[in-house]
């Protein structure tokens, strides 16, 4: 399967119902009541992590997701049908951003837990809602509202308590191979790891999970080689082991170079609790380049361990002081706390109050446009095609002294006016 670890993807929800126009007809009652059901909510959209996926791959070619639309009213009282949600599984340690904002909406960590992305759009009510004294036989009732949608950017984190970092062909994939049940591809050549490979180190009833990450080069904070595809991952892991291939000619220049790689990403990953490996001590004339990666080591006050990932030397050694350095470590929070359901708020009013006024907008064509959030929710919500729509919608015009607002603004009889979605033209005695 290939790795991926961001993705694109657009969400929408579904819509809500449409409230029943109803009345009661039944023997012997002659003039009964309104009896129009409400329309059922819109189904969400979720995204749920899960253990046992480790890439966004699935998100490569499927990337547009919709939730189940709602049913409508009846008569009788019947609510419509709640729309299907729809849940969309990701892997543990995604988190989930609005696309072209560096904001974190979610950051989903353990299995289970979820968040949920687009809300259905509220079904609309039936006729029933509006009768009154005054009003003994509405004529009309609400459409549903439309579901979310928005666009979002998913990056996967990948959990690990440990990760082995290190330049090309350091052998970290030989290292995960010797301390872990790991069988990861390993080869003499650089970039042998492409994508991360994880193993799992038993000890003491308690599993470790160790990620082989890819190679870094020089420059991988701005992003060059695998760089910021590496350097991401990294931010997960509770320890780091630093692997330094002992047989090249100078590797506390080597060592220095990749602590300088983490000091510039930044996220605090120079300072995350680390351990110095040098490999490859079976290589001859190895012993001058590891007593002076020992002392750069001291020197930082980390702990240093030379082995042979080939020939098994010092591993015990090394299985142990992962171990214990990894119990001595707390876990690392995530960027948000994340409860096992997250509730993106719904995109709802803003508080405008339905006495404020409303806002006129002369357009370059000599159109009208009538803004106020709460205003227009309540005019996408008219059906217009029954009989006391227009009734209603001229209640809402009155309320809001509308037809005031754009005679004031200049608009004259047959100009058009729009409000949301909405078209008519500027006939205020008509409607009146």
């Amino acid at each position: 399967m290939k790795f991926t670890d961001t993705a694109e993807i657009y969400v929408k929800a579904g819509r809500g119902g449409n409230g029943a126009l109803s009345f009661r007809r039944e023997k012997f009652v002659p003039k009964g009541g309104p009896d129009g059901g409400d329309g059922g909510n819109g189904g969400d959209v979720i995204i749920e992590a899960v253990g046992g996926i480790v890439t966004l791959a699935d998100f490569e070619y499927d990337r547009r997701f919709q939730a189940g639309h709602a049913g409508h009213g009846g008569g009788a009282l019947r609510s419509g049908k709640d729309g299907d949600d729809l849940i969309i599984q990701v892997p543990c340690g995604t988190l989930i951003r609005e696309s072209g904002n560096e904001k974190i909406l979610a950051d989903l960590t353990e299995p289970g837990q979820r968040f949920i992305a687009a809300h259905g759009g509220k079904g609309g009510r039936g006729n029933s809602h509006f009768a009154s004294s005054s009003r003994r036989a509405p004529k009309f009732a609400e459409k549903g509202d439309p579901g979310e949608e928005r666009a979002l950017s998913l990056e996967l984190k990948l959990i690990a308590d440990v990760g082995l970092a290190g330049f090309p062909n350091a052998g970290k994939s030989s290292i995960l191979s010797a301390i872990s049940g790991a069988k990861p591809k390993v080869a003499g050549y650089p970039f042998t790891t492409l994508t991360p490979n994880l193993g799992v180190l038993a000890v003491d009833d308690a599993q470790v999970v160790i990620a082989d990450l890819p190679g870094l080069i020089e420059g991988a904070h701005e992003g060059k080689g695998l760089g910021l595809q590496f350097l991401r991952h990294v931010e997960r892991t509770r320890i780091l082991v630093h692997v330094i291939d002992l047989s090249q000619p100078d590797p506390v220049a080597t060592f220095r170079a990749l602590l300088g790689e983490f000091r510039e990403y930044g996220a605090g990953l120079d300072a995350r609790p680390s351990i110095v490996v040098g490999n490859k001590i079976d290589v001859a004339g190895t012993d001058a380049n590891s007593r002076a990666l020992n002392e750069e080591a001291e020197r930082l006050s980390l702990p240093y361990m030379a082995v042979s990932a080939v020939f098994g030397t010092n591993i015990p050694e090394l299985i142990r002081a992962i171990a214990e350095l990894v119990r001595k470590t707390p876990v690392t929070q995530p960027q948000i706390s994340a409860p096992e359901v997250i509730e993106l708020p719904m995109r709802k009013s803003t508080g405008k109050s339905s006495r404020e006024p409303v806002k006129i907008i002369r357009q370059s064509d000599g159109s009208f446009r009538v803004e106020h959030e709460n205003f227009e929710k309540s005019v996408a919500r008219i059906n217009f095609e029954h009989e006391d729509a227009l009734q209603k919608f001229a209640g809402l015009l009155k309320a809001l002294s509308v037809e005031e607002a754009l005679e004031a603004a200049g608009a004259r009889e047959g100009d058009k006016v729009y409000i949301g979605d909405v078209e008519f033209d500027f006939e205020p005695d008509t409607v009146a």
